[in-house]
C-alpha cells in the first residue's frame, strides 16, 4: 500500500525551467518500509549488463526474476533500474536481490539525501546526479541510488533518459582500460566519479555566466538582471545541496566500508573521486559567494545611477530657476500707470527683447560657471549614458 506523503516544498533551480525538486516527508504513523511512487514517475526499465575480462554482453530483462541467475557468477553484473513507475517491480527487485525494507525506502522514496549506509553484505549508496541541457543552459536533476554487492551492482534511476553513464558503458562494450579486470566495487566507483565530473560542465557554464552578470550589472543593471541573480542563486544552491552530503558520503565508503566489498586498491582511487568532489564543493561555495556579491553590486548600480539622473535633474533644475522667478514677475498684474514704481518697463518699447536677453544671459552664465566647476561635463556624461 503507498503510504501518504506531505509535500513540504518546492525548489526550482531555473524559473524558465519546469524541473523542480519536490521534498516529501513521511506522514506521522507511516510504517518504516513504506514505499511511495511519484504519481509522474516512468514506468522501470531494466537493463542488464553481464561482464568480465573476456566479454561483456548487454540485454534488457523483462521480468527482474531473471537477473537471479546473474548475482552470484564470477562475472561482474550491473542492473540499471530506469524508472520508479511500478511498485510491483522495485517489490520483485527488492526480492531478488534481498533488499532490506529500508533499503528499499530509500531508493524508491525521492529525494534522498546523500549517503553511505551498509547492510550485511551490501552497501547503499545514494547520490544526485546532475546532467547538463542540450541547450547549454540549466540541468536535469535526480536520484541515482547504488546497492554494491560482492559480484553485482544495482543501481536505480529516477527517469530513463538522462544520465552521464554512457561513457562507462561504452568502456565496458569496448573492453577499454581495466573496468572489465575488475569487481563490481572498482564498477560502482567508475559511477561515481562519472557522476562527479558531470558537475565540471555545469559549473563552467555557470562561471561564464558569473562574468556577463557583472558586465550586465554595472552596465546596465534591470529588473530582468535581478531576476537573472536569484536564479543563479537558487540553481547554485541545487548543486550545494547535491555535492555536500555526497563529499561526506564518500569519505565514509573510503573510511568505514567493509573490505569484502570495496578493495583497498580501489580505496585509492575512490580517495581521487573525494578530492573531486572538494574540488566541486570549492567551485560551487566561490560561485555562490559572487553571486552574493553581485546582489550588492547591482544595488550599488542602481543607486549609483539614480543620483546620476538627480544630477542632471539638479542641473537643469538650477538653470531653470532663476528664467522662472524673471518668468514669474512679469507674470504678475502690475499697473505701470499708477505709479512709476510699478514696473514701468512694462511700457517699454524693446521691453519683451530685453527680457529674453536677460533670461538667455542667466542661463549661459550658469551653464559656464558649471563648466567652470566641472560640473557640466558630469551631466554631459550622464546624458550619453
Amino acid at each position: 500500500m503507498v503510504g501518504k506523503h506531505l509535500q513540504h516544498t518546492s525548489f526550482i533551480a531555473q524559473p524558465d525551467d519546469d524541473r523542480s525538486i519536490d521534498y516529501h516527508y513521511d506522514a506521522p504513523g507511516t510504517l518504516p518500509g513504506t514505499l511511495s511512487i511519484p504519481k509522474d514517475a516512468e514506468p522501470p526499465v531494466i537493463v542488464l549488463i553481464d561482464y568480465n575480462s573476456d566479454s561483456a554482453v548487454r540485454f534488457e530483462v523483462e521480468q527482474p526474476e531473471d537477473c537471479a541467475r546473474y548475482l552470484d557468477t564470477d562475472s561482474v553484473s550491473w542492473v540499471d533500474v530506469k524508472g520508479l513507475g511500478s511498485e510491483d517491480i522495485l517489490i520483485r527487485i527488492g526480492r531478488v536481490f534481498g533488499l532490506h525494507p529500508l533499503v528499499l525506502e530509500d531508493v524508491v522514496n525521492v529525494p534522498q539525501r546523500p549517503k553511505v549506509e551498509e547492510y550485511g553484505d551490501q552497501i547503499l549508496i545514494i547520490a544526485r546526479m546532475v546532467v547538463l541541457k542540450e541547450s547549454g543552459s540549466g540541468f536535469y536533476s535526480e536520484q541515482v541510488s547504488f546497492i554494491l554487492g560482492k559480484h553485482y551492482l544495482l543501481t536505480v534511476q529516477e527517469e530513463p533518459e538522462h544520465d552521464c553513464f554512457h561513457m562507462v558503458r561504452d568502456r565496458i562494450r569496448s573492453a577499454k582500460g581495466t573496468i572489465c579486470k575488475r569487481g563490481a566495487d572498482y564498477l560502482a566507483y567508475a559511477l561515481l566519479d562519472a557522476i562527479i565530473d558531470g558537475f565540471f560542465p555545469i559549473l563552467e557554464v555557470y562561471g561564464e555566466e558569473i562574468e556577463e552578470l557583472e558586465d550586465e550589472v554595472v552596465a546596465s543593471p534591470t529588473r530582468q538582471t535581478l531576476e537573472k541573480i536569484h536564479a543563479l542563486k537558487r540553481e547554485l544552491l541545487t548543486l550545494r545541496r547535491s555535492i555536500w552530503p555526497l563529499r561526506d558520503a564518500i569519505n565514509s565508503l573510503v573510511r568505514d566500508s567493509s573490505p569484502e566489498l570495496v578493495n583497498d586498491d580501489v580505496r585509492i582511487y575512490l580517495r581521487d573521486c573525494y578530492d573531486h568532489t572538494v574540488q566541486v564543493l570549492d567551485m560551487v561555495e566561490t560561485y555562490r559567494e559572487l553571486a552574493a556579491s553581485l546582489m550588492d553590486v547591482y544595488l550599488s548600480s542602481v543607486s549609483n545611477r539614480m543620483n546620476e539622473i538627480m544630477k542632471v535633474l539638479t542641473v537643469i533644475s538650477t538653470i531653470f530657476i532663476p528664467l522662472t522667478f524673471v518668468a514669474g514677475v512679469y507674470g504678475m498684474n502690475f499697473n505701470p500707470e499708477k505709479s512709476p514704481l510699478n514696473m514701468p518697463e512694462l511700457n517699454w518699447y524693446w521691453g519683451y527683447p530685453v527680457c529674453l536677453a536677460v533670461m538667455i544671459a542667466i542661463a549661459v552664465s550658469l551653464v559656464l560657471f558649471f563648466k567652470r566647476k566641472g560640473w557640466f561635463e558630469d551631466f554631459s556624461t550622464t546624458i550619453k549614458k
